[in-house]
């Protein structure tokens, strides 16, 4: 009879214990318009502490909380450019996947591309400078043949400087 207690109340005990832990989940935003607005605009933003992830998709807190800006912006009633204008005031160009063309950004969209121009240029001076230096180089003479033959094979000749 003990025994048959002692399990009753272990299986109360993991019983009362998982029932605060489960709720429904709260919706994301009061309607559904609001909501795909949210997902459009923050899935053309990177997130700024995982930086490659878009905002959408990423769950850190600063994310999070731009998210609820914007939610705050889209209740506010201001457009998808303006939302997008505010977070770029706020953090720059760098906060958008697709930052625009301009003078800021050069680097951004060509960088890469010259980067990779130069790491190809060095490689073919490289090469190039290689093959030079093996070209320059000129074969042993028959006299310098038979002193190196000499020399590997004398084994208790002092070594040279």
């Amino acid at each position: 009879m003990r025994r048959w207690l002692l399990i009753l109340l272990v299986a109360l005990a993991g019983i009362a214990g998982n029932g605060p832990q489960a709720r429904e989940a709260a919706p994301l935003a009061a309607d559904e318009a609001t909501e795909r607005r949210l997902v459009a605009i923050s899935s053309e933003l990177r997130c700024l502490v995982c930086q490659n992830e878009s905002l959408s998709g990423s769950n850190a807190e600063l994310a999070n909380d731009l998210r609820r800006e914007i939610r705050n912006l889209i209740h506010e009633g201001r457009s998808d450019a303006e939302i997008m204008e505010f977070m770029v005031s706020r953090y720059g160009d760098f906060v958008r996947y697709r930052p625009p063309l301009k003078g800021t950004t050069l680097l951004l969209w060509f960088g890469p591309g010259l980067l990779f121009v130069a790491a190809l240029a060095a490689l073919l001076l490289y090469l190039l400078r290689r093959e030079r230096a093996l070209a320059d180089q000129r074969p042993l003479s028959g006299d310098e043949t038979r002193r190196a033959e000499a020399l590997l094979h004398d084994r208790d000749a002092p070594p040279r400087p």
